[in-house]
């Protein structure tokens, strides 16, 4: 009698592959592929930026901390609006990993403000690395590998940002615009394919 039952060690993974796919699926057409967050985002960088340019980069430390917390509210509400539902099916296993993914990234907001009070700007660069890193695991969550290219691309931009020694003002310009370019190309895939798997 054998100690495995080879059926289920073939059919098991096959299940668990094709759960994976629907939790996908799931999340892409609740979130529309997680676009909306990222033009919200892309919104608040870009307040931030111009709270740097016309009030303070001190200022706009504040600006892009506070408006981060209204990033995912705001996103669900611009999903509604877009005729998605903005909530993943209940037992969704990626919206735990969604969760964990926001947990992590605010614990590492205190070591990007702590870059504050050396250069202002380290905040902002810290914080395009810490998000960049985030967005990397938007490909599994939404299975959509462009979200490899923001991440990677937002990651580069910190280090030649920090290299190049810019100021609060083009680093935070800068990191809005990759966030909201990103999003304005992934709509035009969305609108241009009719549906929402990217």
């Amino acid at each position: 009698m054998p100690l495995v039952n080879s059926i289920q060690i073939t059919t098991e993974p096959l299940k668990d592959l094709q759960n994976i796919k629907d939790a996908q699926q799931d999340m892409r057409v609740s979130y529309l592929n997680g676009t909306s967050g990222v033009l919200v985002s892309g919104t608040v960088w870009l307040i931030s930026g111009l709270v740097a340019m016309y009030v303070s980069p001190e200022k706009a430390v504040w600006a892009l901390l506070i408006g981060g917390t209204l990033i995912h509210p705001v996103s669900i509400l611009l999903n509604k609006i877009l005729g998605a539902s903005g909530v993943h099916t209940q037992g969704n296993p990626l919206g735990r990993l969604a969760m964990e993914g926001t947990i992590f990234m605010i614990m590492c907001m205190p070591l990007a403000y702590g870059l504050s009070f050396q250069k202002t700007q380290w905040f902002f660069q810290g914080m395009l690395l810490i998000i960049g890193g985030r967005y990397l695991m938007f490909a599994t969550l939404y299975s959509s590998r462009r979200y490899w290219v923001l991440g990677i691309g937002l990651g580069v931009a910190a280090y030649l940002l920090f290299t190049l020694n810019a100021s609060s003002q083009i680093t935070v310009l800068v990191g809005a615009a990759i966030e909201i370019i990103f999003a304005l190309v992934m709509f035009t895939i969305v609108r241009w394919r009719k549906t929402a798997i990217v």
